[in-house]
């Protein structure tokens, strides 16, 4: 079983989490919905121990439709940084603003940019696209995301002192609209960077959360050095273009590294 010693990890910090919330709000949601994304990355991570090449797929899908679908469009939760900032500014702790400080704030203290490589609706789409490997340098287009995060708290901010009525609407159809609008962006940059996750490296707003807090991730790819033949392949495949031989905090694009595995499947060594 020591093995599956990371899957069973993981399922106890998503249960601990469902149960303290489902206690603490006295909503049984909260007990299903971290439950199920508990049980959907440990099986994800169970069949990438197994092998299985799809696995990190399953859990996009498991987790990135049961969001973008049921919590978004069912419920009629906004899940984007939009509804982040509605909710804090009515002093809520529910819906989204428990959804960043767990995947997008805090969370990455532990399991780094994991959200983006195993459960974001937006990578869902754009990965099934056909660029997975970059096939150009990183563009120094970084600094769009901080005008993306600085625009969705002027909108909301304007809302709210505007006064504007039936506010909860508006950020429901602005979670519809937003997303139909990444998606694009999203897919118009795809080809015309040749880059999978092109929107992920220069338009994301989130990754403004995420980036300062996978610094000191718990969870991070390590290279050993006595295997590798710095033959570069690790650094050809990763879609975030990490250099992966460095160990450093302060190596290549080292907050960018969404877990996604391709080094270590590639790694001719197995030395990651």
């Amino acid at each position: 079983m020591k093995k599956y010693s990371v899957p069973i990890i993981m399922l106890v910090i998503f249960e601990a989490v469902a149960v303290t919330l489902w206690l603490t709000k006295d909503n049984l949601f909260y007990l299903f919905n971290f439950s199920y994304i508990g049980i959907s990355i440990a099986f994800g991570l169970v069949l990438f121990i197994k092998e299985n090449k799809y696995a990190r797929r399953v859990v996009q899908l498991l987790v990135g439709l049961y969001m973008l679908v049921y919590l978004g469009l069912i419920c009629q939760e906004n899940m984007q940084i939009e509804g982040f900032w509605y909710y804090l500014f009515n002093g809520v702790f529910e819906a989204a603003t428990i959804h960043y400080a767990i995947a997008k704030i805090f969370g990455p203290l532990i399991f780094g940019r994991g959200w983006c490589g195993y459960a974001c609706w937006t990578a869902m789409v754009l990965d099934f696209l056909p660029y997975k490997v970059p096939q150009g340098p990183r563009k120094k287009l970084g600094w769009i995301r901080y005008i993306m995060f600085a625009a969705s708290l002027i909108f909301v901010s304007a809302l709210f002192l505007a006064r504007v009525g039936n506010i909860e609407r508006i950020m429901f159809w602005a979670f519809v609209i937003g997303n139909i609008a990444y998606y694009g962006i999203g897919i118009a940059l795809a080809f015309a960077f040749k880059d999978n996750r092109a929107f992920c490296k220069y338009i994301c707003p989130i990754t403004v959360f995420l980036k300062p807090m996978s610094y000191f991730a718990m969870t991070r790819i390590e290279c050993d050095k006595e295997k590798c033949i710095s033959c570069g392949k690790c650094k050809r495949v990763c879609p975030m273009n990490v250099d992966m031989t460095d160990n450093s905090r302060k190596r290549e694009n080292g907050t960018e590294c969404i877990l996604c595995m391709e080094c270590k499947r590639n790694c001719p060594k197995n030395a990651l």
